[in-house]
């Protein structure tokens, strides 16, 4: 069967398409992936389906026809609102979820603690849009929170461009967490969790170019550092626009 390379991922290693499955690498954290991903697909979440492991143990997973959220048109409110709610759901029913206790997690960094089992890049470059809308791209899930989780969505989806004016980035902000519903507790803590989930994110990026760790290494020496520094600065300086927001 022919392969046909796909492009786009940074951290998930060769990943092709032959057919209508995506074959990528199998590492010791894909069975309790896959356990997790059929728990939710059995939940009632849209999410690619497992197909178990090909000859030359590749990992065998439904291909999803569509165009990424990052080389799409921006999204309406209502849209990010629809977003916001597919995180909820997805939150809803990994609460639900109990892991084996030797399960093994491969995320690229650390939560601040562990609630429930997360996707842990529910971004725009992990959102397929076509008939069905569905987040791909499960390799890094494991234990964390809904706070640290939600932050990271919210803010790659409402705030991706710390050049663009604050006060229409809170508009999408707000219309992403009314789509997840989220409580008064969950709103009063988001700001600062997403300024502290995009300084892990710049630290992540910038040891691993300290320590040769791939494929984050490259990454920050290729724009992402400088992107996400600029993010976190965005971030940091607007707390009070996204408290309004969302108070």
């Amino acid at each position: 069967m022919r392969e046909e390379v796909l492009e786009g991922g940074n951290a998930s290693g060769p990943v092709v398409r032959a057919g209508g499955t995506v074959r990528k690498a199998w590492t010791p954290a894909t069975p309790h992936v896959i356990a997790y991903v059929r728990a939710l697909r059995d939940g009632g979440v849209d999410a690619p389906e497992p197909l178990g492991r090909d000859a030359q143990g590749r990992q065998i997973i439904e291909f999803l026809p569509g165009t990424l959220a990052m080389d799409a048109a921006p999204l309406s409110a209502a849209e990010l609102g629809h977003v916001g709610g597919m995180v909820r759901r997805i939150h809803d029913v990994s609460a639900r979820y109990v892991p084996a206790v030797d399960a093994i997690w491969e995320p690229p960094l650390s939560a601040p603690a562990q609630e429930l089992i997360c996707h842990n890049d529910l971004a725009p470059w992990n959102l397929m849009l076509g008939d069905r809308w569905v987040f791909i791209d499960w390799d890094g899930a494991s234990p964390s929170t809904r706070s640290w989780d939600l932050a990271f969505s919210a803010q790659t989806f409402a705030l991706p461009d710390p050049t663009r004016d604050p006060e229409r980035s809170a508009d999408d902000l707000a219309a992403f967490v009314d789509g997840y519903g989220a409580d008064e507790e969950l709103r009063a803590v988001l700001p600062d969790m997403m300024r502290r989930r995009t300084q892990a994110m710049l630290d992540l990026l910038r040891s691993s170019a300290e320590t040769g760790r791939e494929p984050w290494g490259t990454m920050y020496r290729t724009g992402h550092g400088a992107h996400w520094a600029a993010v976190l600065d965005h971030v940091t300086a607007h707390r009070g626009v996204w408290q309004r927001a969302l108070g």
